[in-house]
């Protein structure tokens, strides 16, 4: 079973709180999404920790019922 865009979002932002969360389905199947987050949290981190913190979000997820996610993430300018 595939997660929705509203689940993924829904994750991340209780662990990020203050992010800015835009969720996209890249393929209509509800299995291969792209993601823009913004949090001040990933401030002072580079590209590979800000993405393991979404994946660390995701709760065990991806890979299995999420297959994949394109991220693009950054701290606000």
């Amino acid at each position: 079973m595939a997660m929705d865009a509203r689940e993924i979002k829904r994750l991340i932002l209780e662990a990020l709180p203050d992010a800015s969360v835009d969720i996209r389905d890249l393929a209509g199947d509800g299995d291969h999404y792209a993601a823009v987050v913004v949090s001040e949290s990933f401030r002072g981190k580079n590209r590979v920790q800000q993405h393991q913190m979404v994946y660390q979000a995701l709760q065990g997820n991806m890979g299995g019922k999420l297959h994949a996610l394109a991220l693009q993430t950054s701290a606000p300018e």
